[in-house]
């Protein structure tokens, strides 16, 4: 008698037990499935610079709806969808003014950020006019900023935002290699497009390692971008452009939806 009340004893504890973990569970899940919100921040390369189709009321951002994160939405039907990415964005710009919109119903965050800080346009121009030595010094210091320094900015970044949305499943899109190599190509040097390539891939390796060790997914275009570079003769990236130099080295419209689209919705 005295055994079996024991075991009943136990059994009703072990019983509760089981009620309180499934509803603690459930609760959580139901918790996860209202976050459905998605929010997009970052830079150029996700407010889709270089696409067309900007949207008026979004300014000198210029987001456009030929963009990644305009695409997966229109795709996807979130329960929310809002768009801060900008161009010209760094670390501290998202800080300022790209978080307002996340929230415990944020369920999916993009950003891509970095290549700014890094002094992605200074890169550009110095070695588009210079001499490949002086090219190569430029790329130099902007790799030892991104050991030295961005990691610490990235961090300031992705913290606030898993402060702001706990919920939230976050995706880092990485950048493009710009140039394919071995290629007869007008403008820059081998040397160069080398030296700009293997920057690229320099960051990319900083902004994955980052986004690992928040938790953070990384999604990488290098792979849906190769055979699309420049100088492939299917370039998926706007060239030096004259006319409108702040498209230059963007992706264009099918760079967004073949490149960035299917690197974002494959880590989402």
């Amino acid at each position: 008698m005295r055994r079996s009340r024991i075991t009943a004893y136990v059994t009703s504890l072990l019983l509760a037990a089981g009620v309180a973990l499934t509803g603690a569970a459930s609760a959580q899940a139901s918790q996860l499935a209202a976050a459905t919100g998605y929010v997009a921040l970052g830079d150029s390369y996700s407010s889709g610079v270089g696409a067309g189709s900007y949207i008026s009321s979004s300014g000198d951002c210029k987001r456009s709806t030929k963009a990644y994160p305009y695409l997966w939405a229109a795709a996807h039907a979130p329960s929310s969808f809002n768009f801060t990415a900008c161009s010209g964005a760094r670390t501290g710009d998202v800080l300022a003014s790209q978080l307002t919109p996340l929230s415990s119903s944020t369920g999916l965050v993009s950003i891509s950020v970095g290549g700014n800080d890094a002094g992605f346009a200074d890169v550009m121009t110095t070695c588009v006019l210079q001499s490949d030595s002086s090219c190569i010094a430029r790329i130099n210091t902007a790799k030892a900023y991104v050991d030295s320094t961005l990691p610490g900015q990235l961090d300031n970044v992705y913290n606030a935002i898993s402060s702001r949305a706990p919920a939230a499943h976050v995706v880092v899109l990485g950048y493009p290699r710009f140039y394919k190599l071995g290629q007869v190509c007008l403008g820059l040097s081998e040397a160069k497009r080398s030296a700009i390539n293997g920057a690229s891939d320099h960051l990319n390796s900083a902004l994955a390692k980052r986004a690992a060790d928040h938790g953070f997914t990384f999604g990488d275009v290098k792979t849906p971008f190769t055979g699309h570079e420049l100088c492939s003769g299917s370039s998926w990236l706007h060239s030096l452009n004259l006319l409108n130099i702040g498209e230059s080295y963007h992706p264009k419209a099918a760079g967004q939806s073949g490149g960035y689209l299917p690197a974002f919705t494959g880590a989402a």
